[in-house]
């Protein structure tokens, strides 16, 4: 709670304090007395003035200012008529009614801040991440500078307890950081010797010696910080909706309480003090509090519930098409699969040991650049003694053959067996097979893929579960190996061997089918049809992401590009957090439309009893409509900022 808050509260209780003391006075009849009346109406005024002198002098500055049509003006004008009325003597006096309602009113102001506050704490954490500082490492010496004036290439000492300032590379030192901050995840990361660093990350163990490799600008750190930044200029339709109507709403409705004062009066007969009341009435409870506040509160408490999981959302338009999603169109390679090719199986010939075989095919790919021959090295634990290696020949389109310890060794294809005159066995998994053949004789082979990632078919089976109609993955890659990832997942349609051009046509081709139209005429049809979301992580991605009704960029291992095209960003490789934000942005857009009809409902209800001729509502219940409902629609808003 901020001190602004705290002011704001020891106020507004000494107000209600002294407000129920003086209701107390005034009911057991010590106020019974010759000029009672006038006691009563000075003694309302205290706490009436002590609760809305701020108020009242907003209301004043608007005025003086030309910005009379505001929240301010109508308690004014309400309250003060309130208490007016004791001017009329054929009226009941509705002094405690008038400092009710703005007591009530500052309660619900002060609510709306602390509201506001708790749903911005996780943004603010967020926001939270910028370093102050960074070590430079110069001449043996450490030298506390800002990070803007550290550049590529620079070496930086990283603390125990300091936050990452600039993304690198470790070049000395092991530790754990905590990227709570970024990713949403509580489980410290540990990194080593060659490891990468990105900043906004605590360290919370040994020191780290680390290469820069960007500058400040384009850190991680500042590139979340700008994203935040934009997001509060993206509004929502229905926010911008709400906006507008409350700019037009107030002056019609100080108009409609007007015409409710003087007319009846003036054509029907009817008392002004009670038709006066009436009109009061209406103002206290036409106040669009609950609407212009719940509503952007409902979006930034949804927005923050995203940040909690590590799922930046660039602005609140983006949540609202978001909880419209119905097609899921996946890019594959480092979205729904890591993205490195690993060795996921050695099947050895008859009487050969795996790790022999694995042994000679990683010394004769080892002087190979080729991301298959890295992915082989990678995964021999033993060392490659370069002294055993000789005649390495290259094979284009087959593979590569050499002298391993004086044993004669070919790795590739079925091509470069069949050339050689060695028989194969073939193999049912699915991926980049290398048959080893040692002097001649068949030694087995070695099964290279991309595997799918850990929770990639959790994720296809959460999107179904939220709602989303059909899942869509679109890649380069093969047939054979598009379909069986297909396949493991679950996934309902793929494409293979798409071109980047051939992503967008597949997407243009499903959003035909959910009844996307062209044209700027049409802005109304695409707003209320079905909404599809493309996931990718590349820079080939990024005219999809664009083209996409929201694109989603995996943030952890993506590119730059794909990061500023897409409209939603995973700070952290793990695609079931799509179904989660999904699921919030639909919660969001629930608790959005159950307060508009539970505020316009409950207000319009109100405005009809308080007619002359019906004459049902008091200005208590007009408390309630305004103060109550903008109280129980902050509340329910507040519910968007839970994560299940």
């Amino acid at each position: 709670m901020s001190q602004h808050q705290k002011r704001t509260l020891a106020r507004v209780l000494v107000a209600l304090a002294l407000f129920f003391a003086i209701m107390a006075v005034d009911k057991l009849g010590f106020l019974n007395v010759p000029g009672g009346l006038w006691i009563e109406f000075g003694l309302y005024l205290i706490p009436y003035l002590i609760a809305g002198y701020d108020v009242l002098g907003r209301a004043v500055h608007g005025i003086a200012h030309g910005q009379v049509f505001d929240e301010n003006f109508l308690m004014t004008i309400a309250t003060v008529g309130a208490f007016a009325l004791v001017f009329f003597p054929e009226s009941n006096p509705h002094m405690a009614e008038g400092a009710a309602v703005m007591l009530f009113y500052q309660v619900g102001e002060w609510f709306q801040s602390y509201a506001v506050g708790k749903s911005r704490k996780s943004i603010a954490d967020m926001m939270d991440i910028a370093p102050e500082y960074a070590n430079l490492q110069r001449d043996g010496k450490l030298e506390e500078v800002d990070p803007y004036d550290v550049e590529v290439g620079d070496t930086i000492v990283i603390k125990p307890g300091e936050r990452v300032p600039l993304d690198g590379v470790v070049l000395e030192g092991s530790s754990q950081l905590d990227t709570t901050a970024l990713t949403g995840e509580s489980i410290p990361r540990v990194v080593g010797v060659g490891a990468k660093v990105i900043s906004g990350c605590i360290n919370k163990g040994g020191v780290l010696t680390v290469r820069v490799e960007k500058p400040y600008g384009e850190s991680t750190v500042q590139r979340i910080l700008e994203l935040v930044e934009e997001a509060s200029e993206r509004k929502a339709r229905t926010e911008n909706f709400i906006t507008r109507f409350a700019r037009y709403y107030t002056p019609i409705v100080v108009g409609l309480a007007l015409v409710l004062a003087l007319v009846p009066p003036l054509l029907f007969g009817q008392p002004l003090a009670k038709c006066v009341e009436s009109a009061l009435i209406f103002l206290v409870v036409s106040c669009p509090c609950a609407l212009v506040i719940s509503v952007p509160l409902s979006f930034f408490g949804g927005i923050g519930a995203a940040s909690k999981i590590g799922v930046l959302v660039k602005g609140s338009s983006y949540l609202e098409t978001l909880g419209g999603v119905q097609t899921v169109v996946f890019d594959k390679t480092g979205t729904l699969t890591n993205g490195v090719f690993t060795v996921v199986a050695v099947h050895p010939g008859k009487g050969v040991d795996p790790e022999l075989a694995l042994s000679y095919a990683a010394h004769a790919e080892a002087y190979s650049t080729h991301p298959i021959a890295l992915s082989l090295r990678e995964s021999y634990s033993g060392v490659i003694d370069r002294s055993k290696i000789d005649n390495v020949e290259e094979r284009s389109g087959q593979g590569v053959s050499a002298v391993v310890d004086s044993h004669t060794v070919l790795v590739g294809n079925g091509k470069l067996m069949e050339a050689e005159q060695v028989p194969f066995d073939d193999c049912e998994l699915v991926g980049t097979i290398l048959h080893v053949a040692i002097d001649g004789a068949y030694a087995g082979h070695i099964v290279i893929a991309d595997v799918v990632k850990e929770d990639a078919k959790e994720t296809i089976a959460r999107l179904h579960a939220v709602g989303v109609k059909k899942c869509v993955m679109l890649t380069g890659d093969r047939e054979e190996v598009a379909a069986a990832v297909a396949h493991e997942l679950g996934i309902d349609e793929y494409r293979a061997q798409c071109l980047p051009a051939d992503k967008v046509h597949e997407v243009e081709r499903l959003l035909a089918e959910l009844g996307a139209k062209d044209g700027a005429d049409e802005a109304e049809v695409n707003a209320k049809r079905p909404k599809l979301a493309f996931v990718g992580d590349g820079i080939n991605d990024a005219p999809v992401l664009m083209r996409a009704d929201i694109g989603i960029a995996m943030g952890g291992m993506g590119s730059d590009a794909a990061i500023e095209a897409a409209d939603v960003v995973l700070m952290e490789d793990e695609p079931s957090k799509i179904a989660t934000t999904i699921a919030i942005a639909r919660k969001t857009m629930r608790i959005v439309w159950q307060n508009i009809i539970f505020a316009i409902g409950v207000k319009v209800l109100i405005m009809i009893l308080a007619l002359p001729f019906i004459g049902l509502a008091n200005m208590w219940l007009a408390v309630f409509g305004d103060v109550g409902v903008a109280c129980i629609a902050i509340l329910n808003a507040m519910r968007a900022l839970r994560v299940r």
